[in-house]
């Protein structure tokens, strides 16, 4: 039975467990964007999520908090300041996990996992519209149509 076995272990121990998700959040608070495998970026997120939300209530206490998981005073800095702003009005959902694919050693599923308000590649990009067959018809049509009618008038006024 799989009684109270709710969250990835990752084969290590808990003190390791711990020292390994702080240093990969520090890293991910650092760099916006880390490469790891699968499993970690999804313990990852768990971890590091909490954490962000946190950190937009400016406080003492907070900073306390978060200090202790982290223990690194540069990614407090950058997590109460940058991060902070950037995420001040979002619900939640801080991390963004893309898969790259399979390891060549050992074939371990790779992913990036990033701060989704720091990646300029899709913010920059608006959605576009969903197209269609029959607006492509309208719309391929209508310039045709206008074309046709607008050449014998343009005959009949020389």
């Amino acid at each position: 039975m799989r009684h109270n076995k709710k969250f990835n272990h990752l084969g290590r121990t808990a003190d390791h467990r711990q020292a390994m998700l702080a240093n990969l959040t520090i890293s991910l608070i650092m760099h916006k964007r880390i490469t790891t495998t699968l499993a970690k970026a999804k313990a990852l997120k768990k971890y590091a999520e909490p954490l962000i939300t946190r950190c937009k209530d400016d406080s003492t206490n907070s900073r306390r908090v978060v200090f202790s998981y982290l223990q690194n005073k540069e990614a407090l800095k950058e997590l109460f300041g940058p991060v902070a702003e950037k995420v001040g009005d979002r619900p939640g959902g801080y991390t963004r996990i893309i898969k790259l694919g399979n390891r060549l050693g050992d074939g371990a599923q790779t992913c990036f996992i990033e701060l989704v308000d720091f990646d300029e590649n899709m913010a920059k990009t608006p959605k576009a519209a969903k197209r269609t067959r029959r607006s492509r018809k309208s719309s391929a049509a209508a310039p045709a149509a206008e074309a046709t009618t607008e050449t014998p008038a343009e005959e009949k006024a020389e």
